[in-house]
C-alpha cells in the first residue's frame, strides 16, 4: 500500500478557489483503479496551507493517475509542497 501525505502552500486569497478547481481530480482520483481515499481540504490554523491524503493499492496505480501531474492552472497556484510517499506494509491480524 503506499501512503501520499503532506501539504502545499498557497496565495491565502486564492486557496478557496484553488481547492474549488481541485473537486474534478478528487473524484477522478477516488474512481481510478487502486485507489482507496483521495483527499485535500483547507488546514484549519494555516490560510497557506492545503492537506493532501492519499492511499493507494499500488505505486503503479498511483503513478498511472498522475500522468502528468497538476495542470498549468493549479501548478501555478502552488507556491511551496512538502509531499510524501510511503510504502506501507500491511499488518492482517
Amino acid at each position: 500500500m503506499i501512503i501520499v501525505s503532506g501539504y502545499l502552500t498557497v496565495n491565502p486569497t486564492e486557496r478557496a478557489s484553488y481547492l474549488d478547481g481541485c473537486v474534478e481530480v478528487v473524484r477522478l482520483a477516488r474512481a481510478a483503479d487502486g485507489c482507496h481515499d483521495f483527499a485535500l481540504g483547507a488546514d484549519l490554523s494555516d490560510p497557506t496551507r492545503v492537506n493532501v491524503y492519499e492511499r493507494w493499492a499500488s505505486q503503479a496505480q498511483l503513478h498511472a493517475f498522475r500522468g502528468s501531474g497538476p495542470d498549468d492552472g493549479q501548478q501555478a497556484a502552488i507556491l511551496g509542497a512538502d509531499v510524501r510517499e510511503y510504502t506501507v506494509n500491511e499488518l492482517q491480524s
